[in-house]
């Protein structure tokens, strides 16, 4: 494949690995321990081999404050996700996000129905009818690395429940439990989130390359964690895109704990690195300033 800005179609598909020690969805987290029970469930029995899903709602979030920060840095300003007359908890809330680095929800639009704009706008999308140019999908996760098929943008993880007592801090109680409450957690988990372009276009794969080295570079930052608990450790992500070059069996090697990288994709990485992603990256630097 030759490095130029229409090779960019070739990247319908991407994979982001992501690696966390403690992963705390805010929306949850969707498992199938009804095929694990046995009618013997429970759910802090660490013998468990529970599975499930993790939403991909906290996910492009954090993704989406990523891309965001990259387009301010270079001087752009981003979509804001919510409408002005959205019912926010905080007043001047949303003007204090337009002198932030945001401008108005498709205020970057002539005709709300166009799809044009912005580029985190034409990402994501906006008022319900205008779809977003990236699918993101949700992780599916399992216990049984044997069972993960990463080039489905699946995970090694393991789910647990955790419960946690609210104790009285009152010496006269001591410490007698006033309330328990019940955390859903994904421990140790290893794979790739798999995103699809519905179109490509070169400043969206630079855009995409930037924006994950950045939440890599700002992972310990309250802000760029993923997930709640955040002062527990529990959304502090390693990420990474792994090399759009790569073939399936590639993708595959890379998560081979037993396996290293091959000459060949020793070469890939090169390639990207010094021809491709720099062209991306150029590609979104001109649509931002064009739109400025």
């Amino acid at each position: 494949m030759v490095a130029n800005p229409e090779s960019a179609t070739q990247f319908q598909d991407v994979y982001v690995r992501i690696e966390t020690d403690q992963l705390v969805i805010g929306d949850s987290v969707m498992t199938d321990r009804h095929h694990a029970s046995n009618g013997n469930y429970k759910d802090d029995d660490p013998q468990n081999q529970i599975g499930g899903i993790i939403p991909a709602f906290p996910l492009s979030g954090w993704l989406r404050h990523g891309l965001e920060a990259v387009v301010q840095q270079r001087g752009g300003t981003a979509c804001h996700p919510g409408e002005m007359n959205a019912n926010f908890k905080k007043d001047g809330v949303y003007t204090r996000d337009l002198d932030a680095g945001y401008h108005g929800k498709g205020s970057c639009v002539d005709n709300p129905n166009d799809d044009d704009g912005c580029v985190i706008f034409d990402l994501f999308g906006g008022f319900g009818s205008i779809p977003g140019k990236v699918m993101r999908r949700p992780i599916k996760f399992n216990p049984v690395r044997s069972s993960v098929d990463y080039t489905r943008g699946q995970a090694e993880g393991h789910y647990r429940r955790l419960n946690r007592n609210i104790v009285s801090r009152n010496d006269d109680d001591h410490r007698e439990p006033l309330r328990n409450a019940e955390l859903d957690v994904v421990a140790n988990l290893d794979g790739c989130w798999h995103l699809s372009f519905r179109e490509t276009k070169p400043e969206f794969v630079g855009l995409l390359a930037e924006g994950i080295s950045f939440l890599n570079a700002h992972k310990t930052n309250f802000m760029h964690q993923l997930g709640g608990a955040r002062n527990f450790g529990a959304g502090i992500i390693d990420c990474e895109l792994i090399t759009p070059l790569y073939e399936e069996h590639e993708l595959n090697r890379v998560f081979d704990r037993g396996k290293k990288n091959t000459n060949r994709m020793d070469t890939k990485d090169k390639q990207w690195s010094e021809e491709y992603r720099p062209m991306f990256v150029k590609a979104l630097e001109q649509r931002i300033n064009e739109g400025e």
